[in-house]
């Protein structure tokens, strides 16, 4: 029952925008800190982004620091990851996960500490 479903992927050209849905049932995000990852074919996962429970506090990856914007309303249990202007670099297949506790881990590649992950939603960016 406990559940996150990602969505808004899809195939962008480079400079375009997407916005990116991390969406929770059976629990409640209010009290929890949500982080985004992605993985590309032959790379290791890695963190791009967190939110706290309340999205008073935000962490980036160097990479997307600038052109992404994490946040969340709670009223409808989903979180969001604006994504501006994208590079080839950036395509991969994204995921949220939930962090047992309101705040996001020091540092950024802390997929290891998060539990209850999506399925992920592919972002590819091509001319």
């Amino acid at each position: 029952q406990l559940q996150l479903v990602e969505s808004g992927g899809g195939l962008v050209q480079p400079g375009g925008s997407l916005r990116l849905s991390c969406a929770a049932s059976g629990f409640s995000l209010d009290y929890v800190a949500i982080g985004w990852f992605r993985q590309a074919p032959g790379k290791e996962r890695e963190g791009v982004s967190c939110i706290s429970n309340s999205g008073t506090s935000t962490n980036y990856a160097d990479s997307v620091k600038g052109r992404f914007t994490i946040s969340r309303d709670n009223a409808k249990n989903t979180v969001y990851l604006q994504m501006n202007s994208l590079k080839p670099e950036d395509t991969a297949v994204y995921y949220c996960a939930a962090r047992g506790l309101n705040t996001c881990p020091a540092g950024i590649n802390t997929g290891h500490l998060f539990g209850s992950w999506g399925q992920g939603t592919q972002v590819t960016v091509s001319s």
